[in-house]
């Protein structure tokens, strides 16, 4: 009863905080496979690895992750090794994706994909220092070929 009531707490806490921090809720994409986004160009040339992040409505860390790197990630040397993709997690994985850890159970979910099988997850979002550190190790460990001051 007590961690039932902690939760709550918590979540109502959380969306009691979450719009004066400037986050504003986004719907899930109407393609439940939608890949690049307006904010997500399209990369010049097809990469070997890319980035899904698989979120859902109402999730207040997706929307941080939007607002803190969302803007950014494209421009950034992981972002053109690994082109972010989005899916929701209540709908199908897209095609071509082959999911080695199981199915996502938290959002956001990052899954880096090495022609279209995962290599490598990053469960959660906590702050752009752990997200840049987790996928900067996981691209290197793939072979990735990242530069040093993204390493």
């Amino acid at each position: 009863m007590i961690r039932e009531s902690a939760c709550a707490i918590f979540l109502a806490a959380v969306m009691a905080v979450g719009p004066t921090l400037g986050f504003a809720d986004s719907a899930p994409p109407a393609n439940p496979t939608a890949t690049a986004t307006a904010a997500d160009p399209a990369p010049a040339t097809q990469s070997r690895f890319r980035l899904l992040m698989i979120e859902q409505a109402g999730c207040v860390y997706c929307r941080m992750w939007n607002h803190d790197l969302g803007p950014i990630y494209p421009k950034t040397p992981e972002g053109q090794i690994a082109p972010l993709e989005r899916t929701d997690l209540h709908h199908p994985m897209p095609e071509g994706v082959t999911l080695t850890g199981g199915k996502a159970i938290y959002t956001p979910t990052f899954v880096l994909l090495d022609n279209g099988t995962e290599i490598a997850r990053i469960e959660g979002y906590a702050s752009e220092d752990f997200f840049w550190g987790l996928l900067g190790q996981a691209l290197q460990q793939a072979g990735a070929d990242l530069p040093p001051t993204a390493q």
